[in-house]
């Protein structure tokens, strides 16, 4: 019986294992696409064993830290459409989008090395990212403020030069005009707004 009493506290400590060693990774990767693991596993504390028992694998730890970051991303599209009319929460959505983009940049690399076999950032995002957009559309189609009929996958394509701006420039301005751009083009078409229906009650 006295065996069975500590597997809760476990629990507990392999969470808190994972979440320092993902927090850790966040840091290293962003930081150097090529950051070693014994690295990351030294800076989060904990022994090769439980690193491994967490990720087993390079390509296992970025896709997860990937994941936890785009989450962060994605959950911001509720936030604002219940704050913003929908076509403002879009476009601001579009900006954090971009700020994630460039902040993460050696993220990105990361991601793409060990994925290289995969596709691309827009495939390995799409459960959460696609839910956010999906919601974010559907919003503004409601409101009449862009053309019916677009997709999460047409957005992210239309977005996808994003991923090819450099961050150590002016991405800023250059980011600006490309969404501003998107966004532009997501107008042409669109029913004349209702505005009773553009912001939250």
């Amino acid at each position: 019986m006295r065996d069975r009493k500590p597997k809760a506290p476990l629990r507990s400590d392999a969470q808190r294992n994972r979440e320092r060693i993902l927090e850790v990774a966040l840091t290293e990767l962003t930081r150097a696409a090529d950051a070693p693991l014994s690295v990351i596993a030294k800076k989060a504390c904990v022994g090769q064993g439980t690193f491994y028992r967490n990720f087993p694998s390079r390509e296992a730890l970025v896709l997860e830290v990937y994941r936890y970051e785009v989450q962060q991303v994605a959950d911001t599209a509720d936030q604002l459409l219940a704050t913003r009319p929908p076509d403002r929460a879009l476009r601001e959505w579009m900006d954090r989008l971009a700020q994630y983009a460039m902040a993460k940049a050696g993220l990105a690399d990361a991601l793409r090395k060990a994925t290289s076999a995969r596709g691309t950032l827009a495939g390995l995002g799409h459960g959460p990212l696609t839910r956010a957009i999906g919601a974010l559309i559907e919003a503004n189609e409601r409101a009449g403020t862009i053309r019916p009929g677009v997709t999460p996958e047409d957005f992210l394509l239309a977005i996808a030069g994003l991923w090819q701006i450099d961050p150590h420039t002016d991405w800023a301005s250059r980011a600006r005009r490309l969404l501003d751009l998107v966004m532009d083009g997501l107008r042409v078409g669109a029913p004349a707004p209702d505005h009773r229906s553009a912001g939250p009650e």
